[in-house]
């Protein structure tokens, strides 16, 4: 398996963050650790905490909703799917239960490489530069380790 860095970007002039990821998996793969709840309930946010699903419908206007669990409480977060396109896109909001103003709309891409390959393209979009901040602090640990259990998931999952 090969190790792939986690890019994480701030824009200067609009309250954004982009993340891409290479995965060793299909397009059709990526996106199903996405959609199933079981699946992305294995992989989701850092390693220290335990994710569970209590809403999913993944689907063009569904809802979900999940709490992380860990030594150091529990986390809400919900939100809706604007449009789930099927190995391709999925467009949905983003808010923790502790902050519920500060909610985020997300657009990931699933773009095909060669050798069965994924880059995995995200763009999340806050309303102000303060909140995105604090969305970075967490990111270097929840979404690089998240990524990291994807890897070992999709690992996993081909050879079974």
């Amino acid at each position: 398996m090969t190790k792939h860095e986690t890019e994480i970007a701030a824009d200067d002039k609009v309250p954004t963050i982009e993340i891409v990821r290479e995965f060793d998996a299909t397009p059709d793969r990526v996106f199903q650790a996405h959609v199933d709840p079981d699946l992305y309930a294995q992989w989701t946010g850092p390693r220290s905490a335990d994710t569970r699903i209590t809403r999913w419908d993944a689907r063009t206007g569904g809802e979900w909703a999940f709490t992380g669990e860990s030594d150091g409480g529990s986390f809400a977060f919900f939100g809706s799917f604007h449009e789930v396109r099927e190995n391709e896109r999925i467009v949905w909001t983003f808010t923790y239960e502790g902050a519920p103003d500060d909610v985020y709309l997300e657009t990931m891409t699933f773009e095909p490489l060669e050798g069965g390959r994924t880059r995995l393209r995200s763009l999340s979009l806050v309303q102000d530069f303060e909140t995105r901040d604090d969305m970075l602090k967490s990111m270097d640990i929840g979404v690089v380790e998240g990524y990291q259990k994807l890897d070992e998931l999709l690992a996993t999952r081909e050879a079974a």
